[in-house]
């Protein structure tokens, strides 16, 4: 395939692997320091990543566009590279609900650019069958040959724009939303003082599923603050084919009590964390 200027709006741990990926796949990939954090600018010199210093300036440079921020942020990103004259793909990977997804891709078409929904599935991907992109639109196709050496897997899933972020809403609900529940659970058995009787008798089923549970708790604050946007994005699909809305709202404002601990070094105690859900004004 002929090498690519991809253009990553923004790496961070994600978008980075996503980068890697590229240039494993023989393309070059670039990125925006305009407005970027100090880790941002750290992560994409160690890797290689080829600098522009405005959205405008990648516009002219890249053919393929992909984005890869959190979920509040995707249609303002959007936006901001139609301010300039830009004719390749432009590829929304965030967790965004499929009518977003349409919605950005609609002003997308309006501009003549190729559009595709992108949705994640995994961690930063640098381990193979360890990260999935699933692709959905007319050019996804396009997209998943920018990645053809792994170790990001990619899963073409039609033409239907909203696909890929359906599929992404759909497993994030149960992944994410299951984590939110239990942290809820946790500190609700703390505040009415049953909490080591609770632990005890998920033993009896589980011998390791209370052990792994607070440290579940524990380490989802280091991304509580980008889970909770996407709970709001989970509701919203929900809502949209007629089923309650409600448990995933109740799961944005759980991530929302425990965001505090965005940038920690390490995950905090279990007790902080609880702390911070029982006691939000306090914290």
């Amino acid at each position: 395939m002929k090498k690519k200027n991809i253009g990553f709006l923004h790496p961070g741990a994600m978008g980075i692997s996503l980068a890697a990926a590229a240039q494993n796949s023989g393309h070059i990939a670039y990125w925006v320091s305009e407005d970027r954090s100090p880790e941002t600018v750290k992560r994409a010199t160690r890797h290689k990543l080829v600098v522009v210093k405005t959205i405008e300036e990648l516009c002219t440079k890249c053919s393929v566009i992909i984005s890869v921020c959190p979920p509040h942020a995707a249609t303002e990103v959007a936006k901001e590279v139609l301010r300039y004259p830009f004719n390749g793909i432009y590829v929304d990977a965030n967790a965004i609900s499929p009518q977003r997804a349409k919605d950005i891709g609609f002003l997308m078409d309006q501009a003549s650019v190729d559009y595709v929904d992108g949705g994640i599935i995994g961690g930063p991907a640098w381990e193979s069958n360890s990260t999935w992109l699933y692709l959905s639109g007319p050019a996804a196709d396009q997209v998943a040959a920018c990645f053809t050496e792994g170790p990001l897997e990619t899963e073409l899933i039609g033409e239907e724009i909203g696909k890929a972020s359906a599929l992404k809403m759909c497993f994030a609900a149960n992944s994410k939303g299951t984590t939110a529940l239990l942290c809820a659970i946790v500190a609700a058995a703390e505040e009415m003082g049953v909490r080591k009787e609770l632990e005890n008798q998920w033993s009896r089923y589980d011998p390791d599923f209370a052990q792994e549970t607070l440290a579940r708790v524990s380490r989802v604050t280091a991304k509580a603050w980008r889970f909770s946007g996407e709970m709001k994005e989970i509701a919203s699909t929900f809502d949209a084919v007629g089923l309650p809305d409600g448990f995933h709202l109740a799961a944005f404002d759980v991530y929302e009590r425990i965001s505090k601990f965005k940038g920690k070094a390490s995950p905090p105690p279990v007790e902080k964390v609880l702390e911070a859900l029982l006691n939000p004004d306090r914290t």
